[in-house]
């Protein structure tokens, strides 16, 4: 094990800033100087941005990547008494969306090789009262998005991918965000692609959709102190716009890293027993916002590397329908059995374009020592 090197964060957004600084502070200093701070040419540059990678017709900016798939339901006109398809294992911000509509959420076990959603599982769920279903690219992986979207052409049903975690991830070439009617992106700063602060977007090719969720999120009008309808207040700021429009130039490069580093992970954990390391589907990208190993003893495991200056994660240490927040839909762990035993298992280690290989070295030799130790 290699004593020389310590501290290894889960993510370095100051090595990220360091390698970009220069363009970084001068994007926030022409904000500033100009004044430019709400909406604006620096969020409508970012926008533009944004479209033109992902050969949409539309991009609209919001706060947080929460309120990109609660505006996204909201002008779907989804609500009291309806139900959304989603997955039992993600980050609250899926779900409580749903609720917030007055829409009930309806949760959905996970693949055992993939995370995502287990596709196979979804028609079952649907009632009469479906009118949604949710992916999430969790992790940076594709859900199978030819299933979700027959399903959802055969149902008649909305389709709003969750892409926080997959920023240009991919499924057989189009990337994720514009397979269905809509997609959802967090900007939030430990993402793929992060602000310096809570930022938000959504991607349509719908004309009308997109003048109704621009609506939405300016107070219910397209044109000021003009208010159609009572809409909420999420907006892009213009020093989070004009610091993504910088990271824009380095996202590609920054997959490819993560997907690199990934794959040293992989090889060299692969043979370590008591690991089982991410499986990459053969029809997608993977842009491994998170790296995320399955591994028994894992809470010992997870203090062992932290002694030893590696930090790291668990996405999530519990399953959505078994918070207390969800206590009122009466689920068991058997309803969800995939979710309920990778909730002891899921260990997120460190990932991040500039991870050294001197570091990875340090994590996977650590986690060897572990099991060596434990045999």
């Amino acid at each position: 094990m290699n004593t020389q090197v310590t501290n290894i964060p889960f993510v370095d957004l100051k090595a990220q800033y360091q390698s970009i600084k220069d363009e970084i502070d001068l994007a926030i200093e022409n904000v500033i100087s100009e004044t430019a701070f709400i909406k604006g040419k620096y969020v409508q540059q970012f926008e533009n941005d944004y479209k033109d990678i992902y050969n949409v017709n539309h991009v609209i900016s919001c706060a947080n990547g929460t309120d990109a798939i609660y505006i996204a339901l909201k002008a779907l006109e989804i609500g009291f008494g309806d139900e959304v398809i989603t997955v039992s294992n993600t980050w609250i911000s899926t779900a409580e969306t749903i609720s917030q509509t007055g829409a009930k959420p309806i949760f959905v076990d996970i693949h055992p090789d993939y995370y995502t959603i287990d596709v196979d599982q979804i028609e079952e769920n649907i009632t009469p009262k479906t009118r949604a279903i949710i992916p999430v690219h969790l992790f940076g992986q594709s859900v199978n998005m030819d299933v979700i979207k027959e399903l959802c052409n055969k149902h008649n049903l909305f389709l709003i991918e969750d892409c926080a975690q997959a920023h240009f991830a991919e499924w057989k070439g189009g990337k994720v965000g514009t397979l269905g009617d809509v997609g959802t992106f967090s900007f939030f700063p430990g993402k793929n692609l992060g602000a310096y602060g809570d930022a938000g977007g959504i991607i349509t090719n719908n004309d009308q959709l997109a003048d109704k969720m621009r609506m939405f999120a300016n107070h219910g009008a397209l044109k000021k102190h003009f208010h159609e309808i009572e809409g909420i207040n999420s907006r892009m700021d213009g020093i989070q716009a004009a610091i993504l429009t910088v990271k824009l130039n380095y996202i590609k490069e920054w997959s490819d890293t993560r997907l690199s580093v990934a794959i040293k992970y992989n090889d060299l954990l692969q043979d370590i027993q008591g690991i089982v390391t991410p499986k990459i589907h053969d029809d997608g990208k993977h842009v491994f916002h998170l790296y995320v190993i399955r591994a028994q003893n894992r809470s010992d495991l997870q203090s062992y590397l932290k002694e030893n200056g590696i930090n790291t994660g668990i996405h999530y240490p519990t399953p959505l329908p078994f918070l207390k927040a969800y206590d009122y839909l009466n689920h068991s762990e058997s309803d969800f059995p995939i979710s309920a035993k990778y909730q002891h298992e899921i260990l997120s280690l460190p990932i991040f374009p500039e991870i050294t290989d001197e570091q990875l070295i340090h994590v996977v030799d650590t986690i060897k020592s572990f099991y060596q130790q434990n045999k």
